[in-house]
């Protein structure tokens, strides 16, 4: 049975290239006084009809800070191998400024200072981004730096492919690698040899997850804040978003530094009591598994790195 096309309600009022298949879409809502205000980790639903398949939805992280309404900015990279037959990118990426698209009557979502952690926490947030990942904590530390005139308490960790799909990098190195502070921001490619790739040889290099690896922390944590040994759930919360894989291998890093999830299936699974304050958070693409724990090996190892055997 086919469904209703998607009545459109919103404008595309500024595309931006940043690279083959990455971009910014800024997006303005017919009704400007539906959304007086959002909170930053928060995401949108977005539409658009195909005159052949017909209408398709996904939700996507706000990148912009609110003070930016009526308008919305969305970091949306071009998905080559869908899971679908009628991908939302290949519709998004066919439009141009000045396009109708379908925009939903809510903005949702948790995965937020305000939802996770308690008021007047003042740990660092160490935001672990993959790729588009990344537009959740734009907003949270645009919307800090709106508001502050400073984007102190952010540590940001976003690994890509190839230095051109590192969104933001300017305006992030501009705001987290001040002179008056320690490095905050570190950038990895995951393919520095690659053609035409230039990259400094005291960047980063390896997905972003492994900068939470024991090896990978040795090369950032000392030039940060934190410190040798710094990130630890006492200094720091860790807030992760993008690929089922990356969200797996940080969060098994982190519990090897005795963070502890806020993922309430997790915390069922491994058993862990109300009273042990949850220090990892992770926003994922997809509804795949984060962590298998049907193998008790594996789930009494993790408890165990947690304090709880």
């Amino acid at each position: 049975m086919s469904r209703e096309p998607l009545s459109y309600n919103a404008t595309i009022t500024e595309r931006v290239d940043l690279a083959e298949g990455l971009a910014l879409f800024r997006v303005r809502h017919d009704d400007e006084e539906l959304f007086t205000r959002f909170i930053p980790g928060q995401y949108a639903i977005l539409g658009l009809n195909h005159p052949e398949k017909g209408p398709v939805q996904r939700a996507y992280s706000i990148a912009s800070a609110p003070s930016m309404l009526p308008e919305f900015e969305f970091y949306v990279r071009y998905v080559k191998q869908p899971a679908s037959d009628n991908p939302l990118t290949h519709l998004l990426f066919a439009a141009h400024t000045g396009d109708r698209i379908a925009m939903g009557p809510k903005i949702l979502g948790k995965f937020t200072l305000e939802h996770e952690l308690p008021q007047g926490d003042t740990r660092w947030r160490v935001c672990v981004a993959a790729g588009t990942g990344l537009a959740p904590f734009t907003s949270m530390i645009f919307e800090e730096y709106h508001q502050t005139g400073a984007a102190n308490g952010f540590l940001v960790l976003h690994g890509a492919s190839y230095p051109w799909d590192l969104g933001y990098r300017e305006r992030m190195e501009e705001l987290l690698n001040t002179p008056f502070a320690q490095k905050r921001y570190y950038p990895t490619i995951s393919r520095p040899k690659a053609e035409g790739v230039t990259w400094p040889a005291d960047r980063m290099t390896g997905r972003v997850e492994e900068l939470l690896s024991p090896e990978g922390l040795s090369r950032w944590e000392p030039t940060s804040p934190l410190g040798p040994g710094g990130l630890n759930p006492a200094n720091a919360v860790i807030f992760i978003c993008g690929l089922t894989g990356t969200i797996r291998q940080t969060l098994l890093n982190a519990f090897a530094r005795g963070f502890v999830p806020g993922d309430r299936r997790l915390r069922r699974e491994l058993e862990i009591p109300e009273s042990l304050a949850p220090s990892v958070f992770f926003e994922p693409y997809d509804t795949e598994p984060i962590l298998d724990l049907t193998n008790d090996d594996f789930r009494l190892g993790i408890r165990r790195q947690l304090g709880l055997q």
